[in-house]
């Protein structure tokens, strides 16, 4: 791949993830060259690499559009993050490092911080729930599971939760941070694995909650 390509991967991926392009928009080869400031054809070569981690789909007629998921699709990824991540914790808690512990608490400080602020700042509390989740990914050791995370934890729907979460839900996801460091320190692989089971499936009902509120109609509205 050449430079050019790699560049324009990044920033339409990073588009995508953002949510500038959004689920089941059309994508324009020609603006999106425009935009990247390259030719068509390394936005070509860089959406034949989005097609393949899904996030763009091609239709029948060869049109490229940002992935748009169904509920079913979204439950089924939060299911494999649950599975991998508890995984993860698992083999984490005989594993983790006192200095890995010690960065979990600084990342659980920091998400402490944002949330606790006037306005909460939801920036600072994706990028610190990320690096979180990341240390205890590297105390669990497996590069299986480290790849196969990869991919399902930079999805456009798992990225996103974090707009969709209340004060209450962030709050509820910080003090789950608190008890999965306990359970680390505790050494025990069982507490680690439940807390963070509950803790994938919390974040799932989040999504699917604000799925629901923005594609069902108010029926009372539409009877008027």
């Amino acid at each position: 791949m050449s430079r050019a390509s790699d560049r324009a991967y990044v920033m339409i991926r990073d588009m995508i993830l953002s949510g500038d392009l959004p689920s089941g928009a059309k994508i324009g080869e020609e603006a999106l060259a425009e935009q990247c400031g390259v030719s068509r054809t390394p936005i070509r070569e860089a959406l034949g690499r989005l097609e393949a981690e899904l996030l763009i789909r091609r239709s029948d007629t060869q049109r490229s559009f940002v992935a748009d998921w169904s509920l079913e699709d979204v439950e089924e990824v939060f299911e494999l993050r649950g599975l991998l991540e508890s995984r993860a914790a698992r083999r984490a808690a005989t594993r983790i490092s006192r200095s890995q512990i010690e960065r979990l608490k600084t990342h659980h400080a920091a998400i402490g911080e944002a949330i606790n602020a006037p306005t909460p700042d939801t920036q600072q509390f994706v990028e610190h729930n990320h690096l979180f989740h990341s240390v205890i990914l590297e105390a669990s050791a497996s590069a299986e599971l480290t790849s196969m995370l990869a991919r399902i934890i930079e999805r456009p729907i798992v990225h996103r939760t974090a707009r969709n979460y209340s004060f209450d839900d962030l709050k509820r996801s910080h003090r789950q941070h608190g008890e999965l460091v306990a359970a680390f320190e505790q050494r025990d692989p069982a507490w680690a694995e439940a807390v963070m089971v509950s803790h994938i499936r919390r974040a799932f009902h989040t999504y699917a909650n604000a799925h629901i509120d923005q594609r069902i109609p108010d029926m009372s509205q539409a009877a008027e």
